[in-house]
């Protein structure tokens, strides 16, 4: 004690000099702790270095067998499902990866928070407890003595801190003179964020920031200081923040005032958990020596243990505190096995009060110490251990009812109107207790065992007889119900005990002896239940010569009720019983009554009789039948009634279900009326009841009823499933009953009666069912609802007139009834029940409207068929008393109303057309018996009633059905040909169109239209067609034309990184920035797409008016267009679209190939050179001019008409004032969007964006075609082809919108960068140009050296050829130049082998003299075949020249393609030959490119390569194992994280975290959507690994989730990991993601997910 005096004395000095020093904590306070505290502590506790001891002590392999690890939230944990206990037994990330259970099936779940890895533990696994990590280790049992002594001194500090109630002064020996207060506010349940924000703000006067700080680490810890001085400021804070807050809600904040001291003191203590966390991992024996401590009584009397002192306290514990306690425990406590028995029993000492602290506090139960409940209760050895020595069943029963106890009402019965859902929530989370502790039942048992738990037994039942009869009905009259009555909480406890009454009974029928007296208690309880009694006397009632005495009851008038667990569980034991031998003798009239009244209710709802009860009594009726409660409801109903009917006589009980059922009288005769009303009430009662009757008897697919299992049962609900329609597994999952393991048996079944359809790109995988299990087709399945079974056997006859069969639908052959179940059967024959039948095929026969009745009343024949026939062909005649078939012939015979006689005349009514078959069904099966009675063969039988008129239509029948059967598929076949045939009919005929010459051309027109060249004086003519389109919005016709009004495509103008050489690179200062040349790294391109949809230009502007004005007046919704921004929707496709793009003709530009060869013989390559810089520095070119035209008449070979000879200039083309204006729209916004500025159409660089994007979307769409292996013609869709068009003509027709004297100086600008001039001082080399952007630019520009001021001039058509020509071959080479720079002549490790026999190696040599020219030749085929493929687009789109029919018909990725591009292109086939043909330029062009040799590593190399999505692992497990062990870089915390992949680059981001917002545009942003901005220019693929979904992101406000790339083995998805199921990457679905970037289709994507999905308030994606 002298040593424990010394060390709180030592403490008393120095925590408060290293805690609370100032307001905000500091990092040397870490630093200080560890170096003046903990390490004085260590080597006091080693006797040496605590390093050097730590490792000796791993070294001896002192670590437990136990894993351990305590989960985190949000941590991904996994169980096995072949292995595990039950399903509480998981493991942790490393231990699962290091397991045999990785191979099993296993499910994957996200963590609350709490739990640990069961990794070790030999109880919690049937095989493979250990991972490789964790296989026995040895104990150390060194240290005993100071361990204890400084563990005691130590954990009582702890406990005397955190459970220290004095805010302003500490015990003595801790005392300290100081008057430093803090003002502590405390988190709580009630407030929200904003609301302590702003009550801080307001308070204590604090920054946005730093009150937003305040409220996170609030939030996190459960207290945070807000204010540091005097008691008298402190108490001033106080003040002011209760009323702040007050003002926001009724419950003010929590706020106290601490001294200093205090909180340092509970600061250390805090640091004092997580020490010794860290300590007794390092040894067995010291754990066991911290468990020794914590567990010992204390020495002063009255007072509990430590770690009970620290339990009882926990919920006025703030989070941080409770947190560092529970983890201290479970790595403690319930690491040791003696250890852990012990702190159970202690636990479940105090559970009653623990659980009463946790209703009464406000946290969540993953922050309450009940919730360490699932870590003792789920071990059967500890379980079983707590009924004997503690009964903790009664212990937990007697909690809940003390809780409830304020809700019993005079009769004792539960009446839960105007109950508190948050404390009912609590209290229903102690059933989960009650659920673990029954979870594995005992092999074997003991009397003290037996005892304990029949007295656990008695208390539950108490608890049963509380709610038998409960929340009980009465029918309303008259007026409709005024308030409806509460039902949710009746049916939430319902839910609660759907598994614990099953186990329950599991448990006693586990023991003979125990299941004996479990039935005798039961039926006591429920003799002692006096919910609903009878009024009245009992009474004789008389039909068929039958007399029944019962008392009446009629349901429609007297309470009812749906709540009776006592009886069904009582129905549940009584089938275990039987199973024994046992007979039970009974009052089994009134075991039946109350189960037979609830379901008269049901009844009687469904006729709508009880409609002015409102909807709480649709819906209990509704939950009554549901998956979720119908196996200990509606099923175990059914089972008493089973149970009923084969004790009592079968009319006794037939006319007992018609007087409850109200139709007594009305089959009786006693009872008629006109009231269509009531007739009606009385058919659906009918119906009802004989659907009961058909459950009775036919449904025994329960053990016990039958000798069927539990696979039986399950295979048949499978079975009737998917007779619906085929399902997901996830479906069937859902529409199954789960076990109280969380377990369906769906996999144990599955293939068996169903096979599996894989899923495609979208979609899931589905099940259909097997051809051979339809037999099984029940259409009356009790558990069907009447949607379902409608559905169900409208697929069923569908299918069987598919196949030409009859449609009828005859019931399955049942499994033959139990023993004790077998006289079920007599209710067929009994002679109640064949009249009932008989009234209702009368009534069918008679009444011409058609009723269900009938239908069900067949069914119950055909049951009674197939029953007699089953007992006909097992036994002799003699020996069968089942005689249905004699008493359906012969009662009512001799009036011609007997049951066989009705069926017969039945067949022939028009009004039963649907039912036909079935009637002939049944009617044959009459035949049939008949036969088996006289012993004779049915087919004799068959054989010699051929003859009767009725079998000879029956033949006629299936032979005409089979016909229009087969009639059918050759109509469908000749649909399909026809279809087919329309299909290639536009392609067809396109064909054909483009081989048929233009009528009137001119003699050598048929030879143009057949030459494929697009560029040059050997350029071909395009075949133009007149384009006339329709308006989508007012659907006029026009044609397009340049003076006419202007039709515009919607378009969507977009930034794009889908080409980038260098992500993450973005524009500089767009101010500043002059895009003129696109860098070749193609960082952030401008692209713009179409839907391909038309529309007049007035039109569309009335129509964005409208858009505007209408989603302006929508104040209520968050807009999904950016209006300010100019988007709309397409009106066709609801694409989204912010621009439009007009439509301007094609000007074909006929070109004489004579008049253009002489003139090029003259315009050389260096001429034309001349002549362009002539006309760059203003020099009159007319000489030049004059030279050319004055051959024209000297020349015999010309013609003289040919006015494009005659000159090289030419009238331009006028535009009307409306495709004017739609150039400067289309303009405008992209120059806004592609630069980020405000609008500003007179700005010089509008028409370099309008170039740019033009060649932009070429590249990504040879990108594309690349990406997709697909020809680069003839593949894209109509949509794409006229929206790259337009854009084409667009981009062409630009430069008469702006100045000539810019677009001069932008094409002076551009050709500087390829030849010297005056002003090419700031021109760039040729390596920092993307040359495709460059030719773009140059062939658009060019035309303006042409135009004068006054007069709108251009190029005539010879001069556009020879101008196209020639900037293609200055281009061309430049490319080349740049390919053969860029690669890398010395390639390590790897051998070229090749020749250097070819012209184009020879030429090679001549640059690159570090390679082989060979290579240096291939090099630069490869590497120039993208330029010049999207040069053959450009080309194509504007001069509307047809390629090569190569190009349109082998893919874009095939060798033989070069030679056909440059035969389109009028370039060489040997590109090198160009620098032969025009060697004077090439030294200019060497001479810009020369750059160091270290600069060229700075460039891409050519080809390009693609950008495609990341590489994502096969198995999803290894995400999250990458997520597991993701680190926020910015935050030390071990806080849940959401690590958020990047699909773009593959980084790894903390998402929805404070800690790592950034700044954007001025505004705080989540790191998603920073991360966006740099990667993919605001646009963002991630997939968040812990969620298993996709977001999308297209902007800071706009975002949707996708399904993520990843399915399980039934071919679905699993959002938030909902199912659990391993999950495998399917490169179909990732595949689709990959085109949904590279097409640009994201932002399109989001907002139609956004138009479906319209929420009120939208989610901030911006914080993502």
């Amino acid at each position: 004690m002298d040593c424990g005096r010394e060390l709180l004395r030592y403490l008393a000095e120095q925590v408060p000099r290293i805690y609370c020093l100032e307001a905000e904590p500091c990092p040397q306070e870490e630093e200080l702790a560890l170096s003046l505290l903990l390490q004085p502590l260590e080597y006091f506790l080693f006797g040496e270095d605590p390093h050097v001891s730590l490792e000796k002590l791993q070294q001896s392999g002192a670590s437990s067998q136990l894993c351990g690890r305590v989960f985190k939230e949000g941590e991904t944990t996994y169980s096995c499902r072949d292995c595990a206990i039950d399903p509480t037994c998981v493991l942790c990330m490393d231990c699962f990866q290091n397991s045999i259970h990785k191979g099993h099936r296993y499910k994957m779940h996200t963590s609350s928070g709490g739990g640990f890895c069961d990794c070790g533990d030999l109880e919690a696994w049937k095989t493979g407890p250990c991972c490789i990590k964790h296989d026995q280790g040895s104990t150390s049992a060194g240290l005993q003595e100071r361990a204890q002594k400084l563990f005691r001194v130590l954990l009582q500090y702890i406990a005397d801190m955190l459970v220290w109630e004095e805010n302003d002064i500490l015990p003595a020996e801790l005392h300290v003179k100081e008057d430093t207060y803090y003002c502590v506010l405390y988190n709580d349940e009630h407030h929200s964020y904003d609301h302590v924000i702003y009550t801080l703000r307001r308070a204590v006067s604090c920054s946005h920031k730093e009150a937003n700080t305040h409220t996170s680490l609030i939030d996190k810890e459960g207290r945070r200081a807000v204010k540091r001085g005097t008691y008298e400021s402190c108490q001033q804070a106080k003040r002011l923040i209760q009323e702040n807050s007050e003002q926001i809600s009724l419950q003010p904040l929590r706020v106290e005032i601490l001294h200093s001291a205090v909180m340092a003191h509970q600061s250390f203590s805090m640091r004092l958990g997580t020490w010794f966390q860290q300590i007794i991992s390092s040894s067995v024996g010291l754990r066991q020596v911290f468990c020794q401590v914590a567990l010992e009584p204390s020495p002063t009397a009255g007072r509990a243990s430590l770690i009970s002192r620290l339990m009882l306290h926990d919920a006025k514990l703030y989070k941080g505190a409770r947190k560092i306690i529970h983890e201290l425990i479970v790595c403690s406590l319930l690491m040791e096995t003696e250890y852990k028995r012990l702190f159970a029993i202690e636990f479940t000492k105090h559970y009653k009060q623990l659980q009463k602290d946790f209703i009464s506090d406000d946290h969540e139960r993953s922050i309450s110490v009940t919730a360490l409940s699932v870590q003792i209760f789920t071990v059967p050895t500890l379980a079983r251990q707590l009924i004997e020595e503690g009964n903790v069943i009664k212990v937990i029963i007697d909690t809940v009812m003390e809780m409830l106890s304020e809700h019993l009402d005079n009769n004792n019965r539960f009446h839960f109107q105007g109950y508190n859902s948050d404390k009912f929530f609590r209290i229903q989370v102690i059933f989960h207790d009650l659920r673990y502790i029954l979870i594995s039942k005992p092999m074997i048992w003991t009397n003290k065992l037996r005892t304990q738990f029949l007295e656990g037994f008695r208390t539950f039942l108490g608890m049963l007889a509380c709610m038998q009869g409960m929340e009980e009905v009465k029918r309303q009259f008259g007026q409709h119900i005024e308030v409806e009555p509460e039902w949710e909480a009746g049916f939430s406890i319902q839910m609660q005990l759907r598994h614990i009454l099953s186990m329950f009974q599991d448990w006693c029928a586990s023991d003979e002896e125990v299941l004996l007296r479990a039935f005798k208690e039961c039926h006591s309880t429920l003799m002692s239940c006096c919910n609903q009694p009878f009024h009245g006397e009992a009474t004789d009632s008389y039909m068929c010569k039958h007399i029944l005495h019962a008392r009446p009851y009629r349901v429609s008038q007297e309470p009812v009720t749906v709540h009776l667990p006592v009886s069904r569980l009582l129905a549940g034991l009584y089938i275990h019983l039987c199973r024994t031998g046992a007979i039970a003798h009974c009052d089994f009239a009134y075991f039946a009554e109350h189960p037979l009244r609830c379901l008269v209710l049901a009844a009687q709802v469904s006729a709508e009789m009880w409609r002015r009860n409102g909807l709480s009594l649709v819906s209990q009726v509704y939950y009554y039948q549901d998956v979720k409660c119908r196996d200990e409801m509606f099923d175990k109903d059914i089972i008493m009634l089973q149970i009923a009917a084969s004790k009592i006589d079968p009319n006794d009980f037939v006319m007992l279900v018609l007087q409850r059922f109200e139709l007594f009288e009305v089959f009786n005769g006693s009872c008629s009326t006109k009231d269509q009303e009531l007739l009606k009430q009385w058919n659906r009662l009918t119906e009802e009841m004989l659907h009961l009757f058909i459950i009775i008897i036919g449904e025994r697919y329960i053990p016990g009823i039958s000798g069927v299992t539990k696979e039986d049962m399950t295979m048949r609900e499978v079975i009737h499933l998917l007779c619906i329609e085929p399902m997901a597994h996830s479906s069937l999952v859902k529409a199954l009953p789960e076990n109280e393991s969380r377990e369906t048996g769906l996999e144990n079944v599955i293939s068996t009666v169903a096979t599996f359809k894989k899923p495609g790109v979208s979609g899931h995988g589905l099940y259909e069912v097997k051809k051979e299990c339809l037999q099984e087709f029940n259409p009356f399945f009790y558990h069907y609802s009447k949607s379902q079974r409608s559905k169900a056997e409208d697929a069923q006859k569908k299918r069987k007139a598919q196949e030409g069969c009859d449609k009828a639908l005859p019931p399955p052959v049942p499994p033959p009834f139990s023993q004790a179940f077998s006289s079920i059967v007599q209710l067929l024959r009994c002679d109640v029940l064949l009249h009932v039948l008989r009234q209702v095929l009368q009534k069918a026969v008679e009444d011409t409207t058609t009723q269900w009745t009938e239908a069900m009343a067949m069914h119950l024949a055909a049951q009674a068929l197939l029953e007699e026939k089953t007992q006909l062909e097992a036994n002799n005649e003699d020996d069968v008393t089942f005689d249905f078939s004699l008493k359906a012939r012969d009662i009512g015979s001799e009036h011609g109303k007997s049951l066989f006689d009705f069926l017969s005349k039945l067949k022939g009514l028009p009004s039963l057309e649907a039912q036909k078959d079935m009637i002939q069904w049944t009617l044959q099966m009459f035949e049939t018996v008949k036969c088996l009675r006289v012993k004779s063969s049915p087919l004799a039988a068959t054989s010699m009633d051929q003859t009767k008129p009725e079998e000879n239509i029956q033949d006629k029948e299936k032979a005409e059905r089979k016909r229009k059967a087969e009639a059918a598929k050759h109509r469908q076949k000749i649909m399909a040909q026809m279809s087919a045939m329309q299909k290639n009919f536009i392609e067809t005929h396109k064909m054909l169109y483009e081989n048929v010459p233009e009528s009137g051309a001119q003699g050598d027109g048929m030879e143009m239209s057949k030459r494929r060249v697009a560029v040059g004086p050997r350029r071909g003519v395009a075949l133009i067609e007149r384009e006339v389109l329709t308006c989508i919005l007012c659907q006029e016709e026009q044609e397009v034309k340049a003076r006419a009004p202007a039709m515009v495509l919607t378009a969507c103008v977009q930034r794009s990184t889908v080409l980038t050489q260098c992500r993450g690179k973005g524009l500089p200062k767009a101010e500043t920035y002059n895009p003129l040349f696109m860098h070749p790294d193609l960082a952030v391109g401008t692209h713009t797409g179409s839907c391909g949809h038309v529309m007049h230009a007035s039109c569309w502007q009335k129509y964005f008016e409208a858009v505007q004005n209408t989603s302006r007046s929508r104040l209520h919704a968050e807009p999904i267009i950016d209006l300010e921004n100019g988007e709309y929707m397409c009106p066709l496709c609801k694409s989204l679209c912010n621009t439009v793009v007009p439509l301007i003709p094609l000007d074909p530009l006929p070109l004489h190939l004579e008049s253009a060869e002489l003139v090029g013989q003259l315009l050389t390559f260096p001429r034309w050179i001349e002549i362009i810089m002539a006309r760059i520095n203003g020099h009159s070119v007319n000489k030049s001019e004059e030279e050319i035209t004055d051959i024209s008449p000297s020349s015999t070979l010309v013609d003289q008409s040919q006015p494009d000879f005659r000159s090289i200039l030419s009238f331009g083309v006028e535009f009307s004032d409306s495709i004017g204006n739609m150039l400067t729209v289309c303009a405008t916004t992209v120059y806004r969007v592609g630069l980020k500025v405000p609008p500003n159409e007179l700005d010089s660089r509008v028409p370099i964006m309008s170039w740019n994007t033009c060649a932009f979307t070429i590249q990504a769409v040879e990108n594309m075609l690349l990406d997709e292996d697909k020809p680069l013609f003839g593949s894209l869709q109509n949509r794409q082809l006229a929206g790259l068009k337009a854009v084409v003509q667009f981009s062409a027709a630009q430069r008469r919108k702006s100045s000539q004297a810019v677009i001069q100086n932008h094409f002076m600008g551009m050709l500087g960068a390829l030849i010297p001039h005056m002003n090419d001082e700031d021109s760039p080399s040729v390596l920092e140009i993307d040359c495709f952007h460059l030719l773009v630019g140059l062939v658009l520009a060019i035309p303006a050296l042409y135009q004068e001021e006054t007069v709108d001039l251009e190029p005539s058509a010879i001069s556009t050829a020879y101008n196209h020509l020639y900037l293609l071959h200055l281009v061309t080479m430049a490319h080349i130049l740049q390919v053969m720079l860029s690669f890398q002549g010395e390639t390590s490790g790897e051998k070229l082998t090749g020749e250097d026999k070819g012209e184009d190696a020879r030429l090679a040599l001549e640059f690159r003299t570090d390679a082989p020219g060979w290579y240096v030749a291939d090099q630069v085929r490869r590497g120039i075949a993208p330029f010049l493929r999207c040069a053959a687009l450009f080309f194509n789109c504007l001069t509307g020249i047809s390629p090569p029919e190569e190009l349109s018909n082998t893919p874009v990725s095939s060798d033989s393609q070069l030679e056909a591009l440059c035969s389109y292109l009028a370039l060489p086939s040997n590109l090198f030959s160009l620098f032969e043909a025009h060697k004077e330029v090439v030294s200019q062009l060497l001479q810009r490119g020369q750059l160091k040799t270290y600069w060229v590593l700075l460039f891409p190399r050519y080809p390009r390569k693609q950008n495609r999505l990341i590489d994502l692992p096969e198995d999803y497990s290894t995400l999250l194992n990458q997520a597991c062990h993701f680190q926020c870089p910015k935050a030390s915390d071990d806080e849940r994280k959401h690590p958020t992949l990047c699909l773009f680059c593959g980084a790894m981001l903390c998402s929805q975290s404070t800690c790592c917002q950034e700044q954007l545009d001025g505004a705080e942003v989540g790191a998603c959507t920073a991360h966006a901005a740099s990667c993919g220019a605001g646009v963002g693929m991630f997939l968040r690994i812990r969620e298993c979904e996709v977001v999308l992101m297209a902007s800071k406000t706009r975002g949707s989730t996708y399904h993520a790339p990843y399915l399980d083995d039934y071919g679905e998805t699993d959002p938030q990991l909902g199912r659990g199921n391993p999950l495998h990457l399917s490169p179909e679905r990732y595949r689709k993601l990959h085109q949904l970037w590279q097409q640009h289709c994201i932002l399109e994507e989001i907002v139609r997910s956004q138009e479906v999905v319209n929420v009120m308030f939208a989610f901030e994606w911006q914080m993502l």
